[in-house]
């Protein structure tokens, strides 16, 4: 007796397995069992290779009906997404979208039908995998941001170390001459100028991009 499984994927806090099933029976599917991958990629773990998705296959016999919420569910990999789901259809499996309402069918002998599909297999495919990698870009760029943000923060990035901001004020306070002190310190005397007229504020620079 063919039954249908729900496969969800959850890799955010945000997501859980009980949504998409939420969804899913909104849709208008009876789901008969589900199975789920938490915490895994969709993008470095390939769905055979995720624990549940090695029992999913097991699971899965001909006339079958896999539903996902959407194809990212299965993954994100675009090679990954297009292999599993001809594989499936190869066996007998009927794939299903909550979202969008596509329906992935290998019974279909009709060549335009065939086209139309694998066509349809491929875009979605590729757009899973360009909306991880815009993820991933949007995450870099914040994370770039924000550091720049704290350094600007911060200000100044101090050109002494910890070591030579000692040796500077020691020597300034023996008198010694910028000159000599930028020598002996291996800094500029446009530094060592700015260290004694504020050596509070050199200390706490040298504190602020310490921490």
């Amino acid at each position: 007796m063919s039954q249908v499984i729900l496969y969800a994927r959850v890799s955010t806090a945000d997501q859980t397995a009980a949504h998409q099933r939420i969804q899913a029976e909104a849709a208008g599917f009876t789901i008969d069992a589900v199975v789920t991958d938490e915490g895994v990629s969709g993008v470095s773990t390939r769905l055979a290779d995720r624990p549940q998705g090695r029992r999913l296959f097991d699971m899965l016999r001909r006339g079958d009906v896999l539903v996902v919420r959407w194809v990212d569910r299965l993954g994100r990999d675009y090679a990954d997404v297009c292999d599993v789901i001809r594989e499936l259809m190869k066996r007998g499996v009927v794939i299903r979208t909550v979202i969008n309402g596509l329906t992935f069918d290998g019974a279909t002998k009709d060549p335009m039908q065939q086209a139309v599909r694998d066509a349809l297999i491929g875009f979605m495919a590729a757009t899973a995998q360009a909306q991880a990698e815009a993820t991933r870009e949007a995450q870099r760029a914040g994370i770039a941001h924000a550091k720049a943000r704290e350094d600007a923060y911060r200000g100044r990035k101090p050109s002494y170390t910890r070591a030579q901001l000692d040796v500077v004020r020691a020597q300034l306070a023996q008198g010694i001459s910028v000159s000599a002190v930028a020598r002996d310190a291996g800094l500029s005397r446009q530094t060592i100028y700015r260290i004694q007229e504020d050596p509070a504020e050199a200390e706490a620079a040298l504190a602020r991009w310490s921490a």
